[in-house]
């Protein structure tokens, strides 16, 4: 991946300086994102749609609902545009918050909720991990 992978231009959009391998990467997430909201026997169903808890109100069924079309809607539009070499604002929020959701769904999947955890855990999973994280922190800087 480039140096800097995402630049805000002067027109306002946000150039994506992404190369083949950091794309896959992006385009295996949206994809885990949006399977795993319809499957449930994708291994990141579980922490897309935990179980409820009516005593709260962010688990209210209604409130689940909308957070799930919401998930979907932005996995959906990051997917249609990953291959773009440019975004608007809505786009890149698009991208941020379906690599949130797969951040928190890998780590969750895999189990790692600590350092321990994290230590032991396998070289390519770090290193996913890893690439989210850049990827995140690099868009939330222009955004």
């Amino acid at each position: 991946m480039a140096s800097r992978l995402f630049v805000r231009r002067r027109d306002g959009r946000i150039e994506v300086k992404i190369n083949a391998v950091g794309r896959a990467i992006l385009k295996e997430a949206f994809v885990n994102v949006l399977k795993a909201e319809q499957d449930p026997s994708h291994q990141w169903h579980v922490s897309l749609n935990g179980p409820i808890d009516p005593s709260q109100d962010a688990d209210n069924p209604l409130a689940m609902f909308s957070r799930q079309n919401e998930i979907s809607t932005n996995a959906e539009l990051a997917g249609v545009t990953v291959e773009d070499n440019f975004l608007n604002d809505a786009e890149g929020w698009a991208w941020l918050t379906t690599l949130q959701v797969a951040l928190r769904s890998t780590v969750q999947s895999y189990g790692i909720l600590d350092d321990e955890k994290w230590a032991s855990a396998a070289a390519e999973v770090r290193g996913y991990v890893e690439n989210l994280q850049q990827l995140l922190f690099e868009l939330a800087d222009v955004l």
